[in-house]
């Protein structure tokens, strides 16, 4: 066995890359242990995580290895079933307050994540309102992590479907350029704006993914390729900076991003660098669409003014492995997110269907 990342905590398998392969499941339950696709190896390594340990679940959503609101969410909720395993008591009430503070220890991860939060208070939600025994609760818990991924993986395929009708009719095949990846690595199995391109690719109506290499940590690049490349979907990499002469020189029929968290008046919180894409878009009077599952949507938000925007760590922007790309002495700032206004999104999309900005509330009550 070969060790691909130096930490005590987690047995790690290196996996050679079959590339007809086309399944990526990110967040695997296998029999008593989490299974986790460490994202930060790719496209260098395929490397397995398997994780028996909550605190290693919350280390794993920490520091990377599990990328994506939905797909952090499955880990998280996962984890919390290894967390109750690990509460030994009899007293319903000590065991719910250690289960509601190892809820808290995950959403304090990526406060950012929308999904996170949601279904962290899903999984709680289970154990506060049972009546039953701890050991029976224990099984309601993993059986609740079981019923999210499996429903996860079913809006993902519902989004795609929804998603071919508000993209361009014409021309037949499309060209469409998207940032970040929330693809199969970030969800369950298939993806929401990848996941719109991976049923327009199955309807034979895509002709080819632009994928923005997204900085600092180039998940476009790195990742939304690689799940291409896997399953033979043509796809060109792009610098950040490349997408307005793209859309210029007519190269874009469409742009399809995903988002961390949605406001009540469709404001969108998502990777740094979506707003200059969207900006772009209207400038060139292209479509730009947001993809994502309705627990995305805060309706206590009133605005992308209420949403926090996390900040990531300076190393992310001056180092490239081994090489640093600043002087001493520069300063940095490196948002992980930014806000798109809803002015600027063409439609939202989401398991429950395609809507405008002013129309989020009616999602709610479907």
């Amino acid at each position: 066995m070969s060790l691909a990342v130096r930490l005590p905590f987690y047995c790690v398998e290196t996996v050679m890359m079959a590339p007809s392969d086309t399944h990526v499941y990110p967040v695997v339950w296998q029999n008593d242990h989490l299974v986790l696709i460490d994202q930060r190896q790719l496209p260098e390594r395929y490397n397995i995580v398997s994780i028996r340990r909550c605190d290693d679940v919350v280390r794993s959503l920490r520091s990377g290895i599990v990328q994506g609101g939905s797909a952090m969410g499955l880990a998280a909720a996962y984890g919390l079933y290894l967390g109750a395993i690990e509460i030994h008591t009899d007293d319903p009430i000590a065991f719910w307050e250690r289960l509601e503070a190892i809820g808290d220890q995950f959403k304090q991860t990526r406060p950012d994540k929308a999904h996170l939060q949601w279904a962290v208070d899903r999984m709680l939600a289970v154990a506060h309102h049972s009546s039953d025994a701890i050991e029976v609760v224990r099984g309601q818990l993993l059986a609740e992590a079981q019923a999210m991924q499996a429903e996860d993986f079913s809006l993902c395929h519902a989004i795609g479907d929804y998603g071919i009708a508000v993209l361009p009719q014409s021309p037949a095949k499309l060209t469409l350029l998207t940032h970040c990846n929330h693809g199969a690595l970030a969800t369950s199995g298939y993806g929401t704006s990848l996941g719109i391109m991976r049923s327009l690719w199955q309807a034979g109506r895509l002709e080819r993914i632009y994928a923005a290499e997204t900085r600092p940590t180039f998940q476009g690049s790195r990742l939304t390729a690689w799940e291409c490349v896997q399953e033979g979907i043509p796809v060109t990499v792009v610098t950040d900076s490349m997408a307005a002469h793209c859309m210029q020189r007519g190269l874009i029929h469409g742009v399809l991003a995903g988002a961390d968290r949605i406001a009540a008046n469709g404001d969108t919180l998502s990777k740094i660098g979506t707003y200059s894409l969207a900006l772009v878009a209207k400038a060139h009077d292209i479509p730009f669409v947001v993809a994502a599952s309705a627990s995305t949507i805060d309706l206590t938000i009133a605005s992308g003014a209420g949403i926090a925007i996390v900040e990531h760590p300076p190393e992310e922007i001056y180092e490239l492995g081994d090489r640093v790309t600043s002087p001493n002495g520069a300063e940095f700032y490196n948002p992980a997110s930014d806000v798109t206004p809803a002015g600027l999104i063409t439609a939202i999309v989401t398991e429950k269907g395609a809507f405008a900005s002013h129309q989020l509330e009616r999602v709610s009550q479907l």
